[in-house]
């Protein structure tokens, strides 16, 4: 990881990802939580705040030291206490069907190999556990998706690797997760950058 991404980037997407919009996504997606969790793409703690009084302990993934320094106030001030477990989303350093929720923000779109992340994610999960989730993503209007295809390469070089045209859904799909809510919308930015999905997808038990 390089210093734009380690250092400079964490900086600037701390700002960017703290506005009253996403405060109020940040706060459904986090409905519902409780028991131990891991957060995937912990970034500077933006998410603690909203953690629910039932959640007993956070597990974090978080590559960047930059957001990782950035958050130490935050979990200071919170009520859950926070334990970093990794770096790579794509592979989780936590026992299989371990923990009660997974909590992904603005993640996916930055991992190199969603899929393999997704299968991590029903790894650990327990057996009637939930991935609670909100990304952005490929729009259905046909016009939009294409300028997120134009823009994707530009985006992934000066985002820390993010896609802008990944069919979050889709991915979803094709996981052993079973999708049990999704709603679907645009944040208040441009088109190509604002098209969110926002969820729960469940491990069915066996």
């Amino acid at each position: 990881m390089g210093t734009y991404t380690d250092r400079i980037l964490p900086r600037f997407m701390d700002r960017v990802m703290r506005n009253e919009e996403f405060g109020r996504i940040r706060a459904r997606v986090a409905d519902g939580l409780s028991g131990q969790v891991l957060e995937i793409g912990f970034g500077s703690g933006l998410n603690v705040r909203y953690y629910p009084t039932a959640v007993d302990r956070v597990l974090a993934v978080e590559p960047a030291m930059k957001g990782r320094e950035l958050a130490e106030r935050r979990i200071a001030a919170g009520k859950v206490p926070v334990e970093y477990v990794g770096l790579d989303g794509q592979k989780l350093d936590v026992p299989d069907a371990s923990v009660d929720h997974v909590l992904t923000t603005w993640t996916l779109c930055t991992i190199p190999d969603a899929g393999l992340a997704l299968a991590e994610i029903a790894r650990v999960l327990r057996p009637g556990g939930a991935l609670h989730f909100a990304e952005h993503g490929r729009s259905p209007d046909s016009k939009v998706a294409r300028w997120q295809d134009r823009l994707t390469p530009i985006q992934r070089r000066i985002a820390g690797g993010c896609h802008l045209n990944r069919a979050i859904e889709d991915l979803i799909g094709a996981s052993s997760l079973e999708l049990t809510s999704l709603t679907n919308y645009y944040v208040e930015s441009p088109k190509p950058l604002g098209y969110m999905y926002e969820g729960v997808a469940t491990k069915t038990p066996n």
